[in-house]
């Protein structure tokens, strides 16, 4: 009997136990997720953030309706032969060096970089120095020789100053497979007219001079890891282009190449660069592609003569960089900048001969 009585005791003492235990994990549970609940009830919930995000989207497209020229497929030609001559004249542009570079197949003339490294994507990208705009516009006159210019010129000059080589035959195989590139992509845009987002996006002037030791710096947080420390660039496996192009030193583009003047320069990484960013998309603030232009056309690279470039010095652009030149600025200045004081001072000049020819017609 007193063994029952002692048993249904303990039995009553291990119930409160494990009740009380009980109470006490809901305790700590609830003391724990506390704080988690009133984090949670601080965020927006996930539907809103998504449409808030949507939203967010949709409003950055609207701001560039913009019809931007594209060339036309390649594909769709119908005619075979010319489909060939095109289609190989795509192939040049994007590998320049394969074909004419220092291992080149065919002729070994060039610096080892392709075209496409100046004219992104084969010449097709929206303000990355396309060809949208040249079969409609040339033959036109160029200050720089201060000659009507046709196609084939303009391609040598390329192959003379971006890749640092010689000219091709404008009758040869090759040549003609260029400009039949060229000319078919801009196939759609109508004689006369510039193609819209060809060449350049503007870019402001700065107010002061672009600084190459401040571009040092940006160029090597944000492009030192493709073109190397020494902007030598990376060839591919079997050295026959560059995967990343050399941005100076003897297998870059010599002082006399478009892409030397630090306002061209300027607008191409602040608008293409790093690798994926587009005019819409930029990385870049301006300064710092002022001023990591500004470093890269400091360093050393190869110089070519052309004694006859710019034979009406009032013409030269605001950055060309070397004299003799219709104002007082230095070299230095026409370099680097700042560049609004040579600007006005054009402006003036300009203002100026208007008013003199339109006295000499009274």
């Amino acid at each position: 009997m007193y063994s029952e009585q002692e048993d249904k005791r303990t039995e009553g003492l291990v119930s409160i136990i494990n009740k009380l235990l009980l109470v006490i994990v809901v305790l700590v549970i609830t003391i724990v997720a506390i704080p988690f609940i009133l984090f949670y009830k601080g965020q927006p919930a996930k539907p809103e953030t998504q449409t808030q995000n949507a939203a967010t989207s949709a409003e950055a497209v609207k701001t560039d309706a913009t019809n931007y020229w594209a060339a036309p497929d390649v594909s769709t030609i119908t005619d075979a032969k010319q489909k060939e001559q095109v289609v190989y004249g795509l192939e040049l542009i994007a590998h320049t060096a394969k074909y004419l570079g220092p291992n080149g197949s065919v002729l070994k003339m060039s610096n080892g970089l392709n075209c496409q490294n100046c004219h992104l994507q084969a010449g097709t990208a929206v303000f990355g120095n396309n060809y949208g705009s040249v079969a409609s516009l040339y033959p036109k006159f160029r200050a720089r020789s201060g000659n009507v210019e046709n196609v084939y010129k303009r391609v040598n000059d390329c192959f003379e100053r971006s890749l640092n080589g010689k000219a091709i035959d404008t009758a040869g195989k090759e040549m003609q497979a260029i400009v039949a590139y060229i000319k078919f992509a801009g196939s759609n845009v109508e004689k006369g007219k510039k193609a819209t987002g060809s060449g350049f996006k503007d870019l402001a002037w700065l107010d002061r001079a672009a600084d190459p030791e401040k571009g040092q710096t940006v160029y090597t947080t944000k492009c030192q890891s493709c073109h190397q420390a020494n902007g030598e660039g990376v060839f591919n496996a079997d050295k026959t282009e560059y995967t990343y192009p050399a941005l100076w030193g003897k297998n870059s583009f010599n002082d006399g190449a478009g892409l030397y003047r630090i306002s061209n320069f300027a607008k191409y990484v602040k608008y293409n660069m790093p690798q994926g960013v587009t005019h819409l998309n930029t990385q870049l603030a301006d300064e710092e592609a002022w001023d990591v232009a500004a470093y890269i056309i400091s360093q050393t690279r190869p110089h070519i003569n052309v004694p006859k470039d710019w034979p009406d010095i009032s013409k030269k652009p605001v950055d060309h960089p070397f004299g003799p030149y219709a104002d007082v600025f230095t070299e230095k200045q026409h370099k680097y900048g700042p560049f609004k004081p040579i600007v006005e001072e054009q402006k003036k000049k300009e203002e100026l001969a208007k008013q003199k020819t339109s006295l000499a017609k009274k």
